[in-house]
């Protein structure tokens, strides 16, 4: 099936509830942007439970944890789901320090340096892909591409200013 779409196990609209996220360093900025293309252009999101797709979703924080609002195409609202951050947060804040880490050493380090620093970046983003969807395991079925983009905004959105 075309990324474009006739599969209805998939996300055709993404956004963030956070009008600060813009404000923020450009390397986060280019980090959501880049997640949010790669998530539209090919991914597998369904809900278990609930109605077929395609789906649009909103992410935002909550007091502890992250709401996945999903909603049909036409923006009518199927699911909230609240998941809480604390199987998350120790992750979400390696991951920042291993990326300020990888950005710091593209600027100016060896091309093996900044090699190291990424598969360090990827592992960790590989295992936390897989607690995301094991979080989400009886809510979403969600493939591996996805679950690593929606960590990484789901990272964005935690992070603060």
């Amino acid at each position: 099936m075309s990324a474009a779409g006739e599969n209805a196990e998939r996300l055709v609209h993404l956004s963030l509830d956070d009008p600060a996220l813009t404000a923020r360093n450009g390397d986060l900025e280019h980090e959501r942007r880049v997640a949010i293309f790669d998530i539209l252009e090919n991914n597998h999101f369904a809900l278990i439970d609930g109605p077929a797709g395609p789906y649009r979703l909103k992410l935002s924080m909550a007091d502890r944890g992250i709401v996945f609002a999903v909603s049909d195409k036409a923006g009518e609202a199927l699911s909230r789901i609240e998941l809480s951050m604390r199987p998350l947060r120790r992750n979400i804040r390696d991951y920042f320090l291993i990326c300020e880490s990888y950005f710091e050493a593209v600027r100016t380090a060896t091309p093996e340096r900044v090699e190291t620093i990424d598969q360090a970046r990827r592992a960790l983003h590989n295992e936390s892909a897989e607690l995301l969807k094991t979080s989400l395991a009886d809510k979403v079925r969600l493939d591996d591409d996805t679950a690593r983009r929606l960590f990484t905004l789901i990272s964005v959105l935690q992070m603060r200013g």
